[in-house]
């Protein structure tokens, strides 16, 4: 049964990461994906969007999947349906992401396998965002 890792070691996650790619990020105003990704930003982070339905992302080159980003990522951000996310994991994987975050809602034990026996670090069910101003608050 999988567990996230401590509150400690996902503020480590954070402090030691400096790319992002976001699967999922919308321009809509009423989607999570859009204002965490512009939070992160905000907070130093490089975002990469990835979503084959857009081109660009507040100016950014839009990517189909994270197997296509110009360069490995710290963490790969998941903002799908839990039933969409296994492939996913293997992208993050062939990717060579060090994470694979699952934000709030989403729950996928296989896929949450697929990516920690490859050696990437977990977060599952757990809003990026949150967590991020929850380490800066000292929580």
């Amino acid at each position: 049964m999988f567990s996230n890792p401590t509150t400690e070691e996902i503020r480590t996650i954070l402090r030691n990461s400096k790319t992002i790619a976001v699967i999922g990020i919308s321009e809509r105003e009423d989607r999570a994906s859009k204002y965490v990704s512009e939070y992160m930003m905000r907070e130093g982070y490089t975002i990469y969007p990835v979503n084959p339905n857009i081109d660009e992302w507040h100016g950014l080159k839009a990517y189909s999947a994270v197997v296509d980003l110009p360069e490995s990522v710290d963490i790969v951000d998941v903002f799908r349906r839990s039933s969409e996310v296994l492939p996913l994991a293997s992208d993050a994987v062939e990717a060579k992401a060090k994470v694979f975050w699952l934000q709030q809602g989403i729950v996928n034990e296989e896929a949450a396998s697929v990516a920690s026996q490859a050696g990437l670090a977990v977060v599952m069910d757990a809003c990026i965002m949150v967590e991020h101003e929850s380490m800066k608050l000292g929580f």
